[in-house]
């Protein structure tokens, strides 16, 4: 079984990795296992600039192969922020989805997708980042207790649940961050065995 670093301090995100990543053979830790761990600063412009940041770092400081996403929400109507910044929009998630339905006020357009962007790093090098999209709208008052961040908010197209009222298992067929995974999956399996040569002496 191969050991790999879910680049995150995040419990839900980790719990949602585990479900998805089931069946593979892979022993997913994350960086609550490192507690001397300093996170770097998310100084990129993309999603996927944070999330090589990220990975690389993990792998770096743990010297195992590792994943890390950068991921959040993007709405039409506020020329797709909060974007790159979404947890940093406001103190907490019932603030942030206060902050977004404020400013969507008045405003007819209420279109926005999730993006999730899934980088892998191992001996110092980005070997893979993977995009995965979700698209929807936010509804005028947040439903559901399910999920986490901006999930009570958002209605994916094709529903009449937000993420939040969906089960997990509901959400993790469709989300954002399980498209990013299915391309995960479909990499490491074409490109693993390029890897277990490195990866046997861990």
């Amino acid at each position: 079984m191969t050991k790999i670093i879910a680049g995150t301090h995040n419990q839900h995100k980790l719990e949602e990795y585990r479900e998805l990543l089931d069946g593979q053979d892979l022993e997913i830790v994350s960086l609550n296992d490192y507690p001397e761990y300093a996170e770097p600063e998310e100084n990129g412009k993309t999603f996927e600039e944070n999330a090589n940041i990220k990975a690389l770092s993990a792998t770096n400081y743990c010297d195992v192969l590792s994943f890390a996403d950068d991921s959040g929400l993007e709405v039409e109507a506020l020329d797709n922020a909060p974007g790159i910044y979404s947890s940093r929009y406001a103190a907490n998630d019932k603030a942030r989805v206060e902050r977004i339905l404020k400013e969507l006020e008045g405003k007819e357009n209420r279109r926005a997708r999730f993006v999730c962007v899934i980088s892998i790093a191992f001996n110092n090098e980005v070997v893979g980042s993977f995009r995965g999209e979700v698209y929807g709208k936010i509804i005028d008052e947040p439903r559901g207790t399910n999920g986490f961040g901006y999930d009570p908010a958002f209605m994916p197209d094709g529903f009449d649940k937000t993420f939040a009222e969906l089960t997990r298992e509901e959400k993790n067929k469709i989300s954002h961050r399980a498209n990013a995974i299915e391309k995960v999956i479909e990499f490491v399996e074409d490109e693993m065995s390029i890897l277990d040569d490195e990866l046997s002496s861990f």
